[in-house]
């Protein structure tokens, strides 16, 4: 006899956060909206847009059963190849928008910029989940072959949008799509005999890559700038020597610390800024809070994000269907690394890459997408059933 309990649908402290980053987000863009060009003024008023939008498609995503998904799963990593082949091919051309060196979104007039490599991490969160559960489900007994059979698919399906979204050049989605894929890779029940044979060799690869980069400098500068991330290099150099780079590559980050530090325990008050930093109200926005409410008010949104994080790792862990659990895990893939690698920037950890903050910077896509995989979050839990007896 099998009887279960099932405690209420709706995880109450998920939809909490969330909130509170919509408010977070809406709040910091309005006070930081008489500092924004022409082009960006009322940026506050179009993220509240987006995030209303943005919460009907996450209450209609939570609705439909999210295993209606995989009859779907092809469908939406076709679509979102789709998206990044047409911006690879310029098409069509009145359309396709660059902006900062990287050709990555489609202009629609009325509407804005919409980016689609934003859409195409959730959809490879979904079709990676769905290769994995199939996979599994055909090879009960776990074999050296079907785990390097297994390995290939994954790194296969990443590998086509990796690689369209390098060439736009975007290096902080490629790292986003990455990452999901490396932290799927991990808890997909491959052998770890092949897995630390793998970590191995990348370390090897990444030690010989730092040797030849203090071996031969200038040749390996050359060979960056004449590849797709020909941007890399200087922000390399503005991350270790950012005072060296002060006037070019080192500014950013310069004027992102000394805002941060300006702000020291309680901030300036509301709307009071005294250091001008490039794009604060996108992928900087964690400076203006910062230097606004102080080390307080930015340890208020590190424990939000930290709280959803752990709120959501729970789920998978209670969630007894499989493909549940591996949605939430490559969704937990996606913002973590998105929220380290924006806060690490900000303070010198990491270098900048140009990644939001999730839920926070403005964006129309990027919230969106964000709305989306919390609705699958929310959809895995009102289904998750606790069971008493078995």
């Amino acid at each position: 006899m099998n009887d279960y309990q099932q405690s209420s649908p709706i995880d109450f402290t998920v939809i909490f956060v969330v909130i509170a980053f919509g408010i977070i987000s809406c709040y910091t863009l309005y006070t930081v909206n008489p500092y924004l060009g022409v082009i960006d003024q009322g940026a506050y008023m179009k993220q509240i847009v987006w995030y209303v939008l943005g919460s009907i498609g996450a209450a209609i995503v939570m609705i439909v059963d999210y295993d209606r998904l995989n009859q779907i799963v092809w469908g939406l990593y076709g679509f979102g190849v789709l998206m990044l082949l047409m911006i690879f091919l310029n098409i069509p051309p009145g359309i396709v928008h660059a902006s900062g060196g990287a050709v990555s979104w489609f202009k629609f007039p009325g509407i804005g910029t919409i980016q689609p490599s934003e859409f195409m991490k959730v959809f490879l969160v979904i079709t990676l989940a769905h290769v994995i559960v199939r996979h599994n489900e055909k090879n009960r007994v776990r074999t050296i072959k079907s785990d390097l059979l297994l390995l290939l698919k994954l790194i296969g399906l990443a590998f086509v949008p990796m690689g369209l979204i390098a060439v736009q050049p975007d290096l902080g989605t490629f790292l986003v799509l990455g990452s999901i894929t490396a932290f799927m890779i991990l808890v997909s029940g491959i052998q770890w005999r092949i897995l630390l044979s793998i970590i191995s060799s990348i370390f090897l690869m990444v030690g010989v890559v730092a040797l030849m980069f203090v071996l031969n400098f200038s040749q390996v500068t050359t060979f960056l700038e004449e590849s797709v991330f020909a941007h890399v290099d200087s922000r390399f150099y503005g991350w270790l020597q950012p005072e060296k780079y002060e006037q070019s590559a080192g500014l950013q980050l310069l004027k992102s610390i000394t805002a941060i530090g300006s702000g020291q325990l309680t901030g300036k008050g509301p709307g009071n800024f005294e250091v001008t930093v490039p794009e604060r109200h996108t992928d900087m926005i964690f400076t203006a809070i910062s230097e606004q409410f102080g080390f307080v008010g930015s340890s208020i949104v590190v424990t939000l994000f930290f709280l959803l994080l752990y709120r959501m790792i729970q789920i998978a862990f209670e969630s007894n269907d499989a493909f549940g659990s591996y949605l939430i895990v490559g969704i937990v893939a996606m913002i973590a690394f998105q929220f380290f690698q924006n806060i690490g920037m900000s303070i010198q950890l990491l270098p900048i890459t140009g990644l939001p903050l999730p839920f926070i910077s403005y964006g129309g896509s990027s919230t969106l997408a964000y709305m989306f995989a919390i609705g699958i979050v929310l959809n895995v839990k009102s289904r998750t059933k606790t069971y008493m007896f078995e």
